[in-house]
């Protein structure tokens, strides 16, 4: 299947299998990813390649990379239905969203995220990765519901968070699994910023058009200088994660 953004900026197509939940455009001057696998756009192996691939797409072409949901609902988190599946396909998936969000942190170019809605688990997560969050404003949650779930947070999840999030939040957005409507996530860090529901995907371009005016090799060298720390403790985590769940499955 062809996916083609019809702006008149736009000057790129590109092809995906029929079966990608993420629809890949280009509207100058930025690579714009949209999360839309007609449910709750939560994350599987699809979604985790297409984003990647969008990573990768976007540093090439040394534009900003722009991820967006759909009306409602930015991410619900990983597939349960992945999970269901067993330990080891838990493993994979989980390690594979992982590397997703090294990925972006790493990324020397600027990630922005328009979160549409509901962002929960994976999708807070991906929040907490990226360089700059936009959010529509409304009744939506936002947060880390793992222990609230019966599940505890891996390493890369709240090495993650310790690292965005506020300090008079991290208790309770962690260990508490406090979800926060938009207003009261961005005071939290999962957000900075938080516009009305149809000025969303328009002040997310916005910002990365403005982000785009910026020396791609300035803006990536600092990126590396200010997140590489976060990067390397992101790794660590990442093989911690790998050693448990290889103990749980020995």
């Amino acid at each position: 299947m062809v996916y083609v953004d019809t702006t008149p900026e736009t000057d790129r197509v590109y092809t995906m299998s029929d079966a990608s939940p993420v629809i890949l455009s280009t509207s100058e001057p930025a690579v714009v990813a949209r999360l839309d696998n007609g449910r709750a756009n939560v994350i599987d192996d699809a979604a985790v390649g297409a984003l990647t691939n969008a990573v990768d797409v976007a540093e090439e072409a040394e534009l900003p990379l722009v991820v967006l949901g759909r009306d409602g609902i930015f991410s619900a988190g990983f597939d349960l239905k992945v999970f269901e599946q067993g330990p080891e396909a838990t493993a994979a998936l989980v390690l594979a969203g992982a590397r997703l969000l090294l990925r972006l942190v790493e990324a020397r170019i600027p990630v922005v995220i328009g979160a549409t809605g509901h962002s929960v688990a994976m999708g807070a997560l991906l929040l907490l990765a990226a360089d700059y969050r936009m959010g529509a404003d409304g009744r939506f949650k936002i947060g880390l519901n793992e222990v609230a779930a019966g599940m505890v947070l891996p390493s890369f999840a709240t090495t993650l968070a310790e690292d965005r999030l506020s300090k008079r939040h991290i208790l309770r957005a962690t260990t508490m699994a406090e979800m926060y409507q938009p207003a009261d996530a961005r005071d939290a860090g999962y957000l900075d910023e938080v516009v009305a529901p149809d000025e969303l995907e328009e002040a997310t371009l916005g910002r990365a058009e403005a982000l785009a005016g910026f020396s791609s090799a300035v803006y990536g060298a600092t990126k590396a200088k200010v997140r590489g720390g976060l990067a390397t403790r992101l790794q660590a985590a990442i093989e911690a994660d790998q050693a448990a769940f290889d103990r749980g499955s020995s």
